[in-house]
């Protein structure tokens, strides 16, 4: 693969020492992914007279970071033990650890402006006495294996992760062989289909995947993966992969690229980073438990955990020698990223929506829409047929009341069937508002499967979460998703009880019904009429929950000893469509004709034919939008 031409390396090394004062004693410099990292024996001088730093960054046009030279760090027992003294004991540290990859020492607190200090002061003291860069981050209420898990794996590996950082560097920052030109964009998957999406932004240069997704609705390899055999894919030639969010049908098949011989980054906000590993080492069990051997295995996750680099929204970030990426929020769950792309010096942009609500929630904000430039926009149009319209929340929320409250009252049990990701926080919070108020027949409310473990991924980010929630986490203290209400099943072996026990809420994975415990309740509940299953989230066409959801009066479902069997289908079916993570019809054409600036065209994908055809003639002929409706493996010149 091409590297960094050393004479620029060396021009800027030169440029950079002369700016920097000779007390800080720099010792290298290295690109590392998509920053230029500076190491310094006094790296505390640096960070203390940043305006030095900006204007360099000013020149180069580079993102810079301050590292201290190894050779000067403590060992991680001192560094801990200088670090706790420092920190007035108010502060509640309630973890430490180490990156070293990176010179960081994580400090974990309820309160982060005592770690902090007046002016950064404490902090500064760290960097001086430690040479550890302090990253002080508030503690998550809950607990999270996910996060904890990754942070372990990452240090333990932290010699791979920083040559895996320098690689990545070494190949965005060498000099362009081509002017930028030919830019073109390949449908891998997810065109006139929902799942599997995957999109190839080309140039004369370089090369970027957006997504790379499975269909949890086929079986069949074909149908059910991205087109990697299509001529423009070249896996040796990929410079980055961008990741949407975390749901599978957009991350599922990434770590398939790393068993391929991919060794290059993957970019994603740091929610999807937890959210993706944990929903891929599913994938792998549910799996593993069906009989069906999956196409990577848990050494290829752990690739891809050492290759994430993960972006905060609205950063700059160079991704290939002529390609430029900032996410934006999407509003579909935690996390979730709209992806831009900037082509050259201003000659291109891409703005690939991925899944995106465009409208608030209880859980997260609404979808950005203004970029600085933009001419091709990639949309989702899931619920984009000319019925897809979504009653208010006002009136969702009711519903789900309604049917809940007549369910208990009959003495029935509600099965809501949710992803763990998205839906099941936001139907939490909405369970937890109204039995507060009293609006909702109280009943034991029991958390099943991953939704426990993703609720905790979500309490690490409360700033990516709604202002409310935010709120509520940071300056009230109350964690709404800890409601008295809330049961978490911690062992199947509890689950009988729950079957045989009283009326009650279940919320539990998986949402489509194709694996997790979800399938056990139904299989258990469905042949009475008193019981009701709520689907709160779009069931792909395939799925079991689909079947259901069309009104099937039988099931064929495999057995505690894994043999197929037949149920009945007697109790009560709902749809309540409004609490989508997706825009409906009229959400989607209020943000794709709202657009700042508007586009010159837009490519429909991720939806039914029916529905992709709709919209399209639609927009094209309201709005004056070209529109364009792919097929998988078409390119197109941008």
């Amino acid at each position: 693969m091409p590297r960094a031409s050393e004479k620029d390396k060396i021009e800027i090394s030169r440029y950079i020492l002369e700016k920097v004062p000779k007390e800080a004693k720099v010792t290298r410099i290295e690109y590392e992914g998509p920053t230029l990292a500076i190491y310094t024996k006094n790296p505390e001088i640096l960070i203390d007279q940043s305006n030095i730093v900006s204007e360099i960054v000013g020149v180069i046009r580079k993102r810079i970071v301050i590292r201290s030279d190894p050779s000067v760090r403590l060992k991680e027992p001192e560094a801990e033990r200088i670090s706790r003294e420092l920190i007035p004991s108010e502060a509640e540290i309630t973890d430490i650890n180490f990156d070293p990859s990176l010179g960081e020492i994580i400090i974990e607190t309820k309160k982060p402006g005592l770690v902090i200090g007046r002016n950064g002061t404490i902090l500064q003291e760290i960097i001086k006495q430690s040479k550890w860069r302090p990253k002080v981050l508030r503690s998550p209420p809950l607990k999270s294996k996910i996060v904890t898990h990754m942070r372990h794996y990452l240090h333990s590996e932290s010699r791979e992760r920083e040559r895996i950082l320098r690689t990545v560097g070494e190949r965005i920052f060498r000099p362009k062989a081509y002017p930028v030109g030919d830019i073109r964009m390949t449908v891998l998957g997810g065109a006139q289909e929902v799942g599997r999406s995957a999109f190839l932004v080309s140039t004369r240069e370089s090369s970027v995947l957006i997504d790379c997704g499975i269909n949890p609705g086929s079986q069949r390899p074909f149908e059910a993966f991205p087109r990697f055999d299509s001529p423009e894919f070249r896996i040796d030639q990929l410079d980055a992969v961008v990741i949407s969010h975390a749901h599978l049908d957009h991350c599922g098949l990434a770590p398939f690229l790393y068993k391929y011989g991919y060794d290059g980054p993957v970019y994603c906000s740091a929610p999807t980073s937890n959210l993706m590993t944990m929903l891929q080492l599913d994938y792998l069990d549910v799996a593993s438990k069906q009989g069906v051997t999956p196409r990577y295995d848990q050494k290829d996750v752990r690739e891809c955990v050492l290759h994430t680099i993960p972006l905060r929204f609205g950063v700059v970030t160079d991704i290939a020698p002529d390609i430029r990426l900032t996410l934006h929020n999407s509003g579909h769950i935690l996390g979730a990223s709209m992806v831009h792309l900037h082509i050259g010096e201003g000659m291109h942009n891409i703005v690939y929506t991925s899944d995106y609500k465009y409208g608030t929630t209880m859980l997260l904000e609404k979808a950005a829409k203004d970029f600085p430039r933009m001419e091709t926009v990639i949309t989702e149009s899931t619920y984009g047929g000319p019925d897809d319209y979504m009653p208010s929340r006002v009136e969702c929320e009711e519903g789900l009341t309604h049917v809940i409250n007549e369910t208990l009252e009959r003495g029935g049990k509600v099965l809501i069937p949710v992803p763990a990701v998205g839906r099941a926080q936001e139907i939490m919070l909405i369970i937890d508002g109204y039995m507060k108020r009293g609006l909702m027949r109280e009943a034991p409310v029991f958390i099943e499967g991953m939704i426990s473990e993703a609720t905790a991924i979500h309490t690490a980010y409360p700033e990516y979460l709604s202002r409310e929630v935010r709120h509520s986490i940071l300056h009230d203290e109350i964690n709404p998703f800890q409601s008295d209400y809330f049961t978490i099943v911690e062992h199947p072996s509890i689950r009988q009880t729950i079957l045989e026990g009283d009326p009650c809420v279940v919320l539990a994975t998986s949402g489509m019904l194709e694996g997790g415990p979800a399938i056990e309740y139904f299989r258990n509940w469905s042949h009475d009429e008193k019981n009701t299953i709520i689907f709160v989230s779009y069931q792909i066409e395939g799925t079991m929950g689909r079947r259901i959801q069309k009104g099937i009066n039988e099931a064929a479902m495999m057995d505690n000893a894994g043999k197929m069997s037949v149920i009945p289908v007697n109790l009560q079916v709902e749809s309540i469509g409004g609490f989508s993570g997706h825009s409906d019809r009229r959400q989607l054409v209020n943000y794709l004709t709202h657009l700042n600036p508007k586009p010159e065209r837009i490519f429909i994908c991720h939806g039914e034919k029916s529905k992709i055809r709709n919209i399209a003639a639609f927009l094209d002929r309201k709005a004056d939008i070209h529109t364009i409706i792919p097929q998988n493996l078409e390119t197109f010149i941008l």
